[in-house]
């Protein structure tokens, strides 16, 4: 009795610690890719040159994620990416200073040698002037036909009245 009470524990314990591993290899189970950290991509690498001063870099990287209060002149970006049933996936640069500019790169990716030709993603759009004949308070109270009623005559050169609205009951 005391011997399968053991195995039947040890055996349920198992299953519990290996649930989230079973879970993983289920067919049509969701999982949600995780990101953490800086999003970096070649292209962002690319536009650093040598010479560039914190400033840019903070415009073009955005900020570090690791800024040690020892090493002022190091600034360490780190990303991480896990993907539904993949391994994570974890890249690193590290950017060198000195009197605040570029003196090196170190990491996964290395700056292209190509000149920085930075291709505008933004688009324009020509939109034509709006006809503000009407405001809004105006445009609603006419679909119910309260403009009408409150709507002042309006006069000529004649003194003659005119009813500015289409309501025939004027």
């Amino acid at each position: 009795m005391r011997k399968s009470l053991f195995s039947l524990i040890l055996l349920a314990s198992l299953t519990l610690v290996s649930c989230s591993t079973i879970m993983n290899y289920i067919p049509g189970v969701y999982t949600i890719d995780i990101q953490q950290g800086n999003i970096i991509d070649q292209a962002m690498i690319d536009q650093l040159r040598p010479g560039m001063n914190k400033r840019q870099v903070l415009y073009i990287m955005g900020s570090p994620m690791l800024d040690d209060v020892f090493h002022k002149n190091r600034w360490d970006y780190l990303y991480s990416d896990k993907h539904a049933g993949e391994d994570r996936v974890q890249k690193q640069l590290t950017l060198f200073f000195e009197n605040d500019q570029i003196t090196g790169i170190k990491g996964d990716f290395r700056p292209g040698t190509a000149p920085v030709l930075k291709s505008s993603i933004e688009t324009t759009v020509d939109v034509p002037k709006r006809d503000l004949d009407k405001t809004l308070w105006e445009k609603i109270t006419s679909l119910i036909g309260y403009d009408e009623l409150d709507e002042p005559t309006k006069t000529d050169d004649n003194d003659t009245k005119k009813p500015t609205g289409n309501n025939p009951q004027l």
